[in-house]
Parts: structure tokens; sequence; C-alpha cells
């Protein structure tokens, strides 16, 4: 059956997001309807574009960008960090966390990944908790951010989590903008790097002192901007439309009304 005949057969309520983040949508939603996020489609993304952060800070891509601009050839000792033998923490590892960490493992780095509590994922990996964490933070060298906000991890990233890094640590920003607390990012300028794909506000101001600090990249929340994702989005509301229509339940329902 094609999914627009099996479409107008179906009565139940289901809003499909094409995104993974889903917070404030509960308030926006009428009575009786089902809301399913967009799982599947922008984890790859998502990593792809984790990775491109952390090597374009690791190995100083940003600053060898500007002098091609600049006609200037500087090939005097720069021994960057790089990504092999450097302590790696995923924070958050779900779809996206695993993603990351699978695309990281090949060059070379010591991947710790933590969520809001102790367990042993699905592919094997040992997982640690938020309190973990923090007890660790002094070792990590980078740090990534793959959670959803939630009143948990809001303003998870605040001045004495930041205090805990050590110096010259990256921390990339995945999740959402206001998990890091944006004054206390601006107040570490210049002893940690930051690369942000998410900001809060967002969009910054123009006259924002991230937009040109040194250590910081920042990209306009372009983690989902993949030709993947149209094709991935589509084969997710097949599924959804044919489920509904054989009566069975919805992929991914978070929210019901």
């Amino acid at each position: 059956m094609q999914p627009v005949r099996a479409l107008s057969q179906v009565t139940s309520r289901l809003v499909q997001s094409p995104a993974l983040g889903y917070d404030g949508i509960e308030a926006l939603l009428p009575s009786g309807v089902t809301f399913a996020n967009g799982v599947g489609v922008h984890e790859t993304a998502t990593a792809e574009l984790a990775v491109t952060h952390v090597l374009t800070a690791q190995r100083e891509m940003h600053r060898m960008y500007r002098d091609q601009l600049r006609r200037h050839w500087d090939c005097d000792n720069h021994f960057v960090p790089g990504l092999a033998d450097r302590e790696v923490f995923i924070v958050g590892y779900g779809g996206v966390g695993t993603e990351i960490a699978r695309r990281l493992e090949p060059f070379g780095a010591r991947i710790s990944v933590f969520a809001s509590r102790r367990q042993v994922a699905a592919d094997g990996r040992e997982v640690h908790s938020v309190t973990d964490l923090v007890e660790a933070l002094p070792k990590a060298e980078v740090i990534v951010l793959a959670v959803p906000l939630t009143d948990r991890t809001r303003r998870l990233v605040d001045r004495d989590f930041l205090a805990r890094m050590r110096d010259d640590a990256l921390l990339v920003n995945l999740s959402r903008g206001p998990v890091a607390v944006t004054e206390d990012l601006v107040a570490e300028i210049g002893r940690l790097r930051f690369a942000l794909d998410v900001t809060d506000p967002e969009p910054l101001p123009e006259d924002h002192p991230l937009w040109t600090a040194p250590g910081v990249t920042i990209t306009p929340h372009a983690a989902a901007g993949s030709l993947a994702m149209r094709p991935r989005m589509l084969a997710l509301i097949e599924e959804q439309v044919f489920r509904l229509h054989a009566g069975d339940e919805p992929l991914h329902v978070v929210i019901r009304t």
C-alpha cells in the first residue's frame, strides 16, 4: 500500500518531529495528540559535525585556514594536540553520543562516556554517571556534550564545572545552548577552548565576545544540515504511517497529551 493511501485511512493523531530535541513542545500540543521525535534522522550528521569540531580544534585547522587567507606558510614546529592518546569525554550516550564515540575511536583517543546513571550500554561500553564526571573532569582534554535539554542538564556546564577542567581543554556543545552558562564560558576565554554549534541566546548578539575570542569556533546550529536528512526523514514518516494504519504503536513516542 502506498503511504498516501494508508494515511487517508489513519484516524490517530500523531505529530512526527524531524528533530531529536523536544524541550518546550509539550506546552504547545493540543489534547489527544501523540508526539514522536526524529530518532534515526540526525544522529550520524550530528556525529560528523562533532568530529569536525574536535579535529578542527585539535589540529588547529582554524589557524592554518587564517594563514591560507593571508597567503602565509607557517611550518615552524607547530606541534598540535591531535586526537591520538587524548582523553575524550562524551557526556550523553544516546544515539548521538554512541555515533560520536564510534567515529572518534579509530583516531586512537581514550574515550569515556557519561550519562545520568551508571550502566552498561547496548554496545557493551561502560557508562559512568554525572557524579563520576564531576570527579573526572580534570583528566579530560576534550569534552563533547550530547545531552538533551532537561531540568537536570540545564546549566550543567557552569562556573564550577569549567573551573574543574584542565587548562587548554576543549568543550564541544552539540546539545542545546542552555546546557552551558554563556557568561561562565566567557569568563574562561583564553584558558579553555570552545566549539559551539548551539549558544544561549541563539544567535549570539553581533558584539558578543565569543564571536571573536581566541580558541572559539562557532557554527550556526548546523549539526543536522546534511543531505542524509531528507531520505531518513521520509523513511521514518512512511514507517509511522504504515504502523498507524496497521494499528501498531508508532516509533519513538516521547509525549502523550
